[in-house]
């Protein structure tokens, strides 16, 4: 059974520049995690409006997520599948982390 981790990070940047920060993370993120790995990940993402669905798959687990861009705030849901389940609130800071870092004012 997976388990849903919900993240939200303020920020100052604005809906638009949030966004072409998140598309921009996610973009580097996606070229990490399948290059010169020979497939062992997929990866897939589609904006729907200003939601952004994710999925991600390596070794036969699945996680799936979404993000939404708001004017003052990211928040975050992911669903991990029930062999990270014990690692929730270790992914959630790492989350938090990671969100805080691309949304910080330059």
């Amino acid at each position: 059974m997976s388990q849903p981790v919900t993240v939200s990070v303020p920020h100052q940047l604005g809906q638009a520049e949030a966004r072409r920060r998140i598309e921009e993370g996610f973009n580097q993120l996606q070229s990490q995690m399948t290059g010169g790995m020979g497939g062992m990940f997929t990866w897939q993402k589609r904006w729907e409006g200003d939601r952004l669905h994710f999925e991600s798959g390596a070794l036969g687990q699945k996680l799936t997520g979404r993000l939404d861009v708001q004017d003052d705030a990211v928040r975050i849901e992911v669903d991990l599948p029930e062999l990270l389940a014990a690692l929730a609130d270790r992914i959630s800071a790492k989350l938090r982390q990671a969100g805080q870092k691309l949304l910080e004012k330059r």
